[in-house]
C-alpha cells in the first residue's frame, strides 16, 4: 500500500471518531497526477449532495502542464464511490450530529486509488493547545532518555 498524499492537518484541527475508504472517479492523467505527488487535500472536505459523495476543494495539478486540455480543472468536484448503506450512514451522522467529512488520506490498494475519509468533530482552542503539550512532553521525554 503506497500513500501519495496526506492530510497532516486533520489531525491537528479534528477529533477523527471513524473511517471509511472510498473509491475514487478520476481521468487517467489525474491517477498519474496523484502518482506522481501533484495533488493536495488541504481544505478539502467531502459532502453528501444528491445523495452522491463528492470530494470537494481537493487540488490534482495536471500531470503534463503542455498536454492538458484547455478545460481541465484542478479543483473540480470529484465523485466517490461507496456503497448505498455506507452513504446513509455518513450523511445520518454528519446531518444529526453536527460531524464532518475529512478526506484523511489518498493511497493505493490492488492498483485502484482509495480516499480515507474520517468521520470527525472540530477540536476546540484548548483542545488544539493540549494536543501541542502533550507532543511537547513527549518530544522532551524522548530528547531526555536518549541523552543518557
Amino acid at each position: 500500500m503506497a500513500e501519495y498524499v496526506n492530510n497532516s492537518r486533520a489531525g491537528f484541527d479534528y477529533e477523527i471518531l471513524e473511517t471509511i475508504e472510498a473509491g475514487l472517479v478520476l481521468k487517467g492523467t489525474e491517477v498519474k497526477a496523484i502518482k506522481s505527488g501533484k495533488a493536495s487535500i488541504k481544505g478539502s472536505f467531502v459532502k453528501i449532495l444528491n445523495g452522491r459523495p463528492q470530494l470537494i476543494g481537493a487540488t490534482i495539478s495536471p500531470y503534463q502542464p503542455n498536454n492538458t486540455p484547455p478545460d481541465y480543472d484542478p479543483t473540480a468536484t470529484r465523485m466517490l464511490l461507496l456503497s448505498k448503506k455506507q452513504i446513509n450512514v455518513i450523511d445520518g451522522l454528519s446531518q444529526s450530529q453536527g460531524l464532518t467529512l475529512i478526506p484523511l488520506k489518498i493511497y493505493d490498494t490492488k492498483g485502484r486509488l482509495k480516499l480515507l475519509i474520517g468521520i470527525a468533530r472540530g477540536k476546540k482552542k484548548y483542545d488544539k493547545r493540549s494536543s501541542l503539550k502533550k507532543k511537547d512532553v513527549a518530544r522532551a521525554k524522548q530528547r531526555g532518555s536518549t541523552e543518557d
